[in-house]
């Protein structure tokens, strides 16, 4: 971050961070939500074989193949369905995983007088911990909404108040799988703050603004897709945690661990890595969007509002 004129005070910086990831998050999830939407459907749909039941329901063979069949079946804003909780999640989301980051770094650098990889880690590790607290009741609403395929849309709300009508604010309703998400974005920060500012420091800046910003969006890219390779299988639970489960009113995927053992046994390896391409999809340059405009944002407001 460009040095600013004269020293500006921890709270106005703590501001700039939010109001940075904040507008970052909400611009990710707009353009991105499609994806998600797919990434979803595909987690939550088990192997043909396996589900025999289910097989009155759409198969989806892959990611055109599920945004072909949404749209004849459910229409085009099919593609946005369970937008609202990441919109209002997103905000305070982003903003508290790039706060928590930036001011947890002083405590990870054990003595170092600049952050090192090991820093980068750690703090996204936390950051994303904390963050997973905060948003697993949305994750758990827009799962619900996602896996619905009927064409009539509820409303976040009414989807919210159905479950804590059915099974409560615990474990069981509200916060279901939340081991799982704090799993699922814990390992994703650490790996991808971790890679994104280690390398970032590694290769040398252009002094051309449009190569540096190329250069940016690559790493930023990279780092989301080496991310969501390691930790897609916390992701597939999560979605078979909060999804609809195979049996109405038998709950097959309780904690994390033990769902990914069950979609390993019954599935095989590959299932723990389904979703992984719209994951990919979205989380490479949703991850580069996201890092940018809160870089870039966050520099605008360093040298207009300080």
């Amino acid at each position: 971050v460009p040095a600013a004129p004269q020293p500006i005070s921890h709270a106005r910086r703590a501001v700039f961070q939010v109001l940075a990831g904040g507008s970052a998050g909400f611009l990710e999830v707009c353009i991105m939500q499609p994806l998600d939407v797919v990434k979803t459907r595909i987690q939550i749909q088990a192997t043909p074989t396996v589900a025999a039941s289910s097989l009155a329901e759409v198969h989806y063979n892959g990611v055109f193949d599920c945004f072909a069949k949404m749209y004849r079946h459910e229409g085009i804003s099919s593609y946005w369905k369970g937008i609202m909780p990441p919109i209002l999640a997103e905000t305070p989301k982003r903003a508290i995983k790039f706060l928590v980051f930036e001011q947890t770094k002083p405590l990870f650098q054990f003595g170092s007088p600049t952050p090192t990889p090991l820093t980068f880690s750690l703090a996204g590790l936390t950051a994303g911990t904390l963050e997973a607290i905060a948003v697993n009741p949305f994750e758990v609403v827009k799962v619900a909404q996602q896996a619905d395929r009927q064409k009539k849309m509820l409303s976040t709300f009414a989807v919210a108040k159905g479950i804590v009508q059915k099974d409560g604010l615990g474990l069981r309703g509200l916060n279901k799988g939340l081991t799982a998400t704090m799993g699922r974005n814990g390992v994703f920060n650490m790996v991808y703050f971790g890679f994104y500012h280690s390398v970032k420091n590694v290769v040398p800046e252009y002094r051309d603004s449009t190569l540096e910003f190329v250069r940016k969006v690559t790493i930023g890219f990279l780092a989301g897709t080496l991310a969501c390779f390691v930790n897609i299988p916390f992701d597939v639970a999560k979605s078979r945690i909060q999804g609809p489960q195979p049996q109405p009113g038998k709950i097959k995927y309780r904690g994390t661990l033990s769902s990914m053992g069950i979609v390993y046994r019954e599935e095989g390896f590959r299932a723990l890595y389904k979703g992984l391409v719209p994951k990919v999809m979205r989380l490479g340059p949703g991850g580069a969007i996201l890092l940018l405009v809160f870089e870039y944002s966050y520099d605008y407001l360093l040298h207009n509002y300080s």
